[in-house]
């Protein structure tokens, strides 16, 4: 019971946020920087940033081995 409660109450104030701060609110600021925070990410995937090894050292970039 008391976690739907939780719940109940997140998703009310979350609406009540948006509807009085409008732009300002957390749906228009998810929608400006969400597609920023996606780049970001990618492109830290894609390169290996801060990707730390078992031992604590940092991954290399290797050729991949084929014909």
């Amino acid at each position: 019971m008391t976690t739907e409660l939780v719940l109940l109450l997140g998703i009310y104030a979350y609406i009540i946020l948006g509807v009085f701060l409008g732009d300002l609110g957390p749906l228009a600021t998810f929608k400006k920087s969400g597609p920023r925070l996606a780049a970001r990410i990618e492109r830290n995937i894609s390169i290996g940033n801060k990707f730390i090894t078992s031992d604590g050292k940092t991954t290399r970039w290797q050729a991949p081995g084929g014909p």
